[in-house]
């Protein structure tokens, strides 16, 4: 049932920045930046101070400095973020079951079924905005509409700490003359192909005919044209309700370029461990294991995948065969970012193989899983990794972050 729902989408102002300034009363009101790490180079984040002085997200520190010489860069501290996100999505269970989390600063809430509990959905937005100021002292902007579409474009219309509302009844005045690639799921990439049929703004993507854009872009021309006309039937997909995952993997922007093969070995062993861990952790094997690498120019980057014989989820297994893609290629610059998947999943627990070498194998990797789960990551770990200067855990969070479920990814 998708008619008449009341759809909320709550995005966090600055988040990574609005926390740094919420914890350290001299970053406030201050222009300032987030970045990975002591050594890199790119804004993570940045506050509306820097904001308004031309400073974004992806931006190099250099040039970011060239914009706002008084910037001060915050490096990021991944576990406090990560921390602060899943007691906010606690919150949001206080009014309804129905959250869906879309990112580490973002998530939908359908409170179509507890408006007479709490009055209208206004009021639920003004009380979630006064918990997250008051325990935390940040802000977020919340979008109200009838469908998650229409939700995430309010909450975009007013930053920081705004309350917009779509009805029904205005969801043609505020598409007509809107710009394309202000709807969630047009990019820059879609857009360029849309205005070369002339569509430049929602209500024209709304009225152009869906033959076209279906001869165009297939099945999504349709999907298109509905998402001009403002409509979408999605729905709110709480945790329980999420579909299974088709991957478990994880990626690292190193504190500095590596180009030895020593040390990429060491980082893929860590990842790899990461990436077993979270599987074995969710009873799930996989066939195939990917390979991702970027370099150090940020622009060139490329993935390999290679299946494997049997279902595996050990980290020793994922770490050979991501050894193994790795020496079919030649690496042309230093290495930036590493990263490793694990796909081609089955859901079901390890079964103890026949020989005795590999079962021990197997207790082991129990052993260390009870201890890391029980006293933290790496408390027990591989020898190779007790040499290693890198740090154990993520640099960066990824936007399929989840606080809960094989999607909480363990950060540093």
């Amino acid at each position: 049932m998708t008619a008449n729902r009341t759809i909320l989408h709550i995005d966090m102002n600055a988040f990574f920045a609005s926390v740094e300034q919420a914890i350290n009363p001299a970053l406030r009101g201050k222009p300032i930046a987030v970045i990975g790490s002591a050594h890199r180079t790119v804004i993570t984040t940045s506050s509306y101070e820097a904001r308004k002085c031309g400073v974004k997200t992806g931006m190099a520190v250099w040039e970011a400095k060239r914009c706002c010489p008084e910037l001060i860069l915050v490096v990021g501290n991944n576990r406090r973020y990560t921390h602060t996100s899943s007691e906010i999505m606690k919150m949001m269970l206080d009014y309804t079951p129905l959250v869906e989390v879309f990112s580490i600063d973002e998530a939908f809430m359908d409170v179509t079924g507890c408006l007479r509990l709490f009055g209208s959905a206004e009021n639920i937005a003004y009380r979630l905005k006064a918990r997250i100021r008051n325990r935390f002292g940040i802000t977020c902007s919340i979008g109200i509409a009838p469908n998650k579409l229409l939700a995430k474009l309010a909450s975009d219309m007013r930053k920081p700490d705004g309350l917009t509302i779509i009805k029904a009844e205005e969801i043609s005045r505020v598409l007509e003359k809107l710009p394309i690639t202000d709807l969630c799921g047009v990019g820059k990439r879609m857009g360029r192909h849309l205005r070369l049929l002339g569509i430049t703004t929602c209500g024209e993507l709304g009225r152009f005919p869906v033959a076209i854009l279906k001869k165009k872009f297939g099945i999504v021309g349709e999907y298109l044209q509905r998402m001009g006309k403002g409509l979408d039937d999605s729905p709110v997909l709480s945790a329980e309700d999420a579909e299974p995952v088709k991957s478990v993997g994880h990626s690292m922007t190193l504190e500095r370029d590596i180009d030895t093969r020593e040390e990429i070995l060491r980082y893929l062993l860590q990842l790899s461990e990461m990436v077993g861990r979270r599987a074995r952790r969710y009873g799930v094997t996989g066939k195939t294991v990917s390979l991702y690498v970027r370099y150090a120019d940020f622009d060139t980057s490329f993935g390999k995948q290679q299946s494997q014989g049997d279902y595996i989820s050990l980290s020793d297994d994922i770490y050979r065969a991501a050894v193994r893609i790795l020496d079919t290629v030649h690496l042309e610059q230093p290495v930036r970012l590493l990263g490793v998947r694990l796909t081609n999943l089955r859901h079901r627990k390890v079964q103890l193989p026949l020989f005795l070498e590999e079962k021990m194998k197997v207790f082991a990797t129990q052993a260390m899983d009870e201890v890391n789960n029980r006293y933290g990551d790496f408390t027990v770990t591989f020898g190779a990794l007790l040499a290693s200067p890198g740090k154990k855990g993520s640099f960066v969070i990824s936007p399929a972050w989840r606080p809960d479920g094989i999607r909480c990814v363990d950060v540093g």
